[in-house]
């Protein structure tokens, strides 16, 4: 690991975080006291999307680009991996023995883990929306319940492919006349480079994948802040689609009653404030909200953890 203006430290002790989604994997190296020391990405790490050996190779990837950056030529210590697409036992099986050798102790959960270490015991629900979408929760005696996180071709509503979907939607029915006008022609045109509206159905079935698709969802919310009605009625909805998995989760946990805790995540509700507020004014309509953390970095949160674990175990 370098120290500030100094050379790779062979033994140093270091911590990494993952947080594999849809569309990217970031790795995070830190020291034993938290302090970042590299960091690294790489494309999708979902099995479900890409499949298994491409998510291994994707990690590796991060891994060896964060380990690059961190000057670290030790072993990693203890690693936390969260991974979109890890929902059942056997997709933990089928990577594990794949990712060992990352670190000498190894926590392999999905994405929603990380997010929901930024609440108090981890207890409350964890929302992420990003190319898919999910909730995630546990409740006072740490048993666990999730809501979504079904894939782009049977679920994840409210996500940034969701988004980009109801979009083009909007844009062919605008385009034929059999709905309303709509900016999202033009700028959808003009964001992949297109001439006309007719161009969309070739490059769509044979170009984009779900990835480039859910990359539209800033562009439709940026128009549902510039009042276009069409961009508008689409962020409502995704907005409350992400409210009623937050929600049937905590009822699940037993928050019907009392206030929800809440932790989001995903590029969808950290970076887009505006997009953020929708959502949560989308609960608090429907349930009490309790204390809400944004998690920024899911892999630094996720690689410091591990560090303080390590530290309080030692």
């Amino acid at each position: 690991m370098t120290n500030a203006g100094g050379a790779p430290q062979a033994g140093a002790r270091g911590y990494l975080g993952v947080d594999g989604g849809g569309t990217k994997t970031h790795a995070v190296i830190v020291d034993e006291s938290g302090h970042e020391r590299g960091r690294g990405h790489a494309a999708s790490a979902n099995i479900t999307a890409v499949g298994t050996e491409t998510a291994v190779a994707n990690i590796l990837a991060a891994v060896r680009a964060a380990q690059q950056s961190a000057g670290h030529t030790a072993p990693l210590a203890g690693a936390w991996l969260g991974l979109a697409g890890i929902d059942r036992p056997e997709d933990a099986a089928a990577l594990g023995p794949r990712l060992c050798a990352v670190a000498a102790t190894l926590r392999l959960t999905n994405d929603g883990e990380l997010v929901l270490g930024a609440l108090e015991r981890g207890q409350g629900v964890a929302l992420i929306a990003g190319t898919g979408s999910i909730a995630f929760g546990r409740d006072i005696h740490g048993d666990p319940l999730r809501a979504g996180g079904w894939g782009h071709v049977m679920g994840d509503e409210g996500s940034g492919y969701d988004i980009g979907r109801r979009a083009l939607r909007a844009v062919t029915r605008a385009s034929d006349g059999r709905g309303r006008s709509t900016v999202l022609v033009e700028r959808i045109l003009a964001h992949w480079r297109l001439d006309r509206p007719d161009e969309l159905i070739d490059y769509v079935h044979r170009t984009v994948g779900s990835a480039e698709i859910a990359a539209l969802a800033p562009l439709v919310l940026r128009a549902a802040r510039e009042c276009d009605e069409t961009a508008a009625e689409i962020a409502q909805s995704a907005a409350d689609e992400l409210a009623l998995l937050a929600v049937t989760v905590g009822d699940g946990l037993g928050y019907r009653e009392a206030a929800l805790p809440l932790a989001l995540g995903g590029s969808l509700l950290v970076r887009d404030i505006h997009f953020r507020q929708r959502v949560l004014a989308a609960v608090t309509a429907r349930r009490q909200l309790g204390p809400v953390s944004c998690v920024e970095d899911a892999a630094l949160a996720a690689a410091r953890a591990v560090a303080t674990a390590s530290a309080h175990a030692g």
